[in-house]
């Protein structure tokens, strides 16, 4: 890890507003840990890591899947243009809302729905994060709301999950893998797949 911009913004977020006060006495622990919902804050170094394959550059528009805690969308919020991350639990969404409320960071949009479908309102994006693991099949969903030369970093497999970073470029898609990682699932409305 050495993008001097997302060392940056990790030292300038505190983790303990993120965690329920049971948790915050673990919260500079490289490890993931419980939040609302049966969700978890992801271990710090794998946020960081998820930061640095997605470039975010200081005017992009970003997407980030699955709220969680807020604790990666306020990293992003410092290190882009303006980020619009969407929950499907609006518990969790108010919540990550109020831990973010106090940091004066404006530039974020709270969007309570179905992740999966990414948000086509908004597309196209310079760069998506997703912080749970889905399918290819969903992965590649979200590939068609990046603007070119867009980047997306989403964790795909169910027993074994690996990071996958996609760019778009002027012939389709050059996708990457990346190291493994261990994220809860996507959870999609039984609508939506």
């Amino acid at each position: 890890m050495a993008n001097p911009r997302v060392l940056a913004a990790v030292a300038s977020i505190p983790r303990d507003r993120f965690v329920p006060a049971a948790e915050r006495h673990r919260a500079y622990e490289n490890i993931a840990l419980p939040i609302a919902c049966e969700q978890t804050i992801s271990q710090p170094l794998v946020v960081a890591r998820m930061l640095e394959a997605l470039e975010p550059r200081a005017d992009d528009r970003v997407l980030d899947i699955g709220t969680g805690s807020g604790y990666h969308a306020a990293l992003l919020a410092l290190l882009a243009g303006h980020v619009w991350t969407v929950e499907r639990h609006p518990e969790l969404s108010a919540e990550a809302a109020r831990a973010i409320g106090g940091l004066g960071l404006e530039n974020i949009t709270f969007v309570v729905a179905d992740g999966g479908d990414g948000l086509p309102a908004e597309a196209p994006f310079d760069a998506i994060n997703v912080a749970a693991a889905t399918s290819q099949r969903v992965a590649a969903a979200l590939e068609r709301q990046l603007s070119s030369g867009g980047r997306l970093v989403v964790p795909v497999g169910r027993r074994r999950q690996h990071l996958l970073r996609v760019t778009r470029t002027a012939d389709g898609f050059a996708r990457e893998q990346l190291e493994a990682v261990r994220f809860v699932p996507l959870v999609r409305d039984s609508n939506g797949g």
